[in-house]
């Protein structure tokens, strides 16, 4: 495989490139609409169309970047490409433009490839941080948003349109050279991919969560030109530099919310992440002037931004088989997000006039993730305190305050012989060797009932009823009310010890 550097510079740039082509259309749409005349309800269709593909084929591109390489995924996309990029200059119907931009997605779609793709290169610890450098490609909507407005005042939108021939050209060239041919490819099909994860409920929780962050970024990206526009009189060229300074915000704090995450626990950052989604929702939908309205949308830039890279930072931690399909699963997902709102958002105002009800949901949704991502931040601890207790390599025993057996790790499976299943439900009476008086038994419950612990040497039966000598520790597990409603118990084996003294 060749240097990371590279291919993370490369694959970053392909993106930078495939999301400049993704937004062609809204960035050009004030243009588009002196010649082609559009309802706004066709201007939201033709808007939104790009998002339909750009989020459907991020699951299958996932998959055969994970299988063919990230070099072939991106020089095919790229290619093909070539065919809507043309079909839109010379666009002069309603229809011309759905057709263009259905097929324009793909350059959405492409997402999926460096995610699947660059992970490859580095260990676990930087995938948060480098997820997020190659989600700095998103960057590429804001330059197209900012710059082709600029552009097409001097030559026209087509002319405009057919600028991004060469670049998309140009940048098959650099991949078919530079990719690399010798990335490590994964065999596994997509049917078998598929069953591995479509059953885990954390793939569908990480997919509402990317449906909210990306899903809104995607939203204002290509709302905010016409928006703006539209509801405060702000000129097209004005309207596009507010909003390449909200993608360039959000796209700037992808990788601060990757390296945030492989610094700090990933779901805590959520947690302030979608509280911040809530209330700029809230603030938005009481439909503000200008000036709270940038406030409003700055702060959405900058909740999402952080949760982009977040995301995908727990993608490969909980998916590393199955990179390439839940990447894919995932960032579709969030294009989906971002297909919805604006057409919601404009039939919301056709009925009631504002978009205060649409912004609201929003903050809903972020509040609903909230609460998901507490769950998971509490599950994720008792499975990380589950696996140490596996781990560990003393035999442990938790009894309920009623001395039954409730739980027993491996190490007391490999001291005892007893499984599991065998063991739990019964008392520690079944492991007894049946040599000690019942006042050494008083005592040690005496001690562990008023000194909050007792400890020393015991002599227990196996299973297959050979006696052996260890040492034990047993303490009380209290409730915050004080009253005991657990006993743990921790012993090591220490016949062989004992016989060689």
């Amino acid at each position: 495989m060749k240097k990371p550097g590279l291919q993370l510079t490369l694959q970053t740039s392909n993106l930078v490139v495939g999301f400049m082509v993704w937004v062609l259309i809204s960035s050009l749409m004030p243009y588009i609409t002196t010649d082609i005349p559009l309802t706004g309800g066709q201007a939201s269709i033709v808007t939104a169309i790009p998002v339909i593909l750009g989020s459907l084929l991020r699951i299958p591109i996932g998959f055969y970047a994970d299988r063919f390489g990230a070099r072939m995924i991106f020089l095919i996309s790229f290619l093909i490409l070539l065919f809507p990029v043309f079909y839109l200059s010379i666009a002069n119907s309603f229809v011309d433009l759905v057709i263009g931009g259905f097929i324009l997605g793909l350059g959405g779609a492409v997402f999926s490839i460096g995610v699947t793709s660059l992970p490859k290169y580095y260990p676990k610890e930087r995938h948060g941080f480098i997820n997020g450098v190659y989600g700095v490609g998103n960057a590429g909507t804001a330059i197209t948003t900012f710059g082709a407005p600029v552009i097409a005042q001097a030559i026209g939108w087509q002319g405009t349109i057919r600028i991004f021939l060469i670049i998309l050209l140009l940048f098959a060239a650099l991949v078919f050279i530079f990719g690399d041919r010798k990335e490590e490819k994964v065999k596994k099909s997509m049917a078998e991919q598929l069953k591995g994860v479509y059953k885990n409920t954390t793939l569908w929780f990480l997919s509402l969560f990317y449906f909210i962050t990306f899903g809104a970024f995607v939203a204002f990206t290509m709302f905010l030109p016409s928006f703006l526009v539209d509801n405060f009189g702000l000129e097209p060229v004005d309207s596009g530099i507010r909003t390449a300074i909200f993608i360039v915000l959000a796209t700037g704090l992808r990788p601060i919310g990757g390296l945030l995450a492989d610094k700090f626990n990933a779901f805590i950052i959520l947690m302030f992440v979608f509280i911040g989604v809530a209330f700029s929702g809230i603030l938005l939908s009481f439909s503000p002037g200008i000036g709270w309205y940038t406030v409003g949308a700055l702060a959405v830039a900058i909740t999402v931004g952080i949760g982009n890279g977040t995301v995908f930072k727990l993608v490969p931690l909980y998916f590393s088989n199955q990179a390439g399909i839940v990447n894919g699963i995932v960032s579709a997902m969030g294009g989906l997000g971002g297909f919805f709102p604006p057409l919601l958002l404009t039939g919301v105002a056709n009925i009631t006039g504002h978009h205060a009800i649409a912004f609201m949901l929003m903050s809903e949704f972020a509040i609903v993730s909230f609460v998901i991502v507490i769950f998971m931040y509490y599950q994720d601890r008792v499975n990380t305190e589950g696996k140490i207790i596996e781990g560990v390599a003393e035999g442990m025993m938790i009894t309920n305050k009623n001395k039954v057996i409730q739980h027993v790790n491996p190490a007391f499976t490999r001291i005892t012989g007893y499984s599991q299943e065998e063991i739990v439900g019964h008392t520690p009476k079944k492991i007894s060797s049946g040599e000690h008086h019942k006042t050494f038994y008083e005592d040690m419950w005496d001690s562990i009932n008023n000194k909050g612990f007792w400890q020393g040497e015991i002599r227990n039966k196996r299973k297959n009823g050979e006696i052996y000598k260890e040492l034990l520790s047993i303490s009380p597990v209290r409730n915050n009310v004080g009253d005991i409603i657990q006993y743990v118990g921790v012993f090591n084996d220490i016949s062989h010890m004992k016989n060689r003294e």
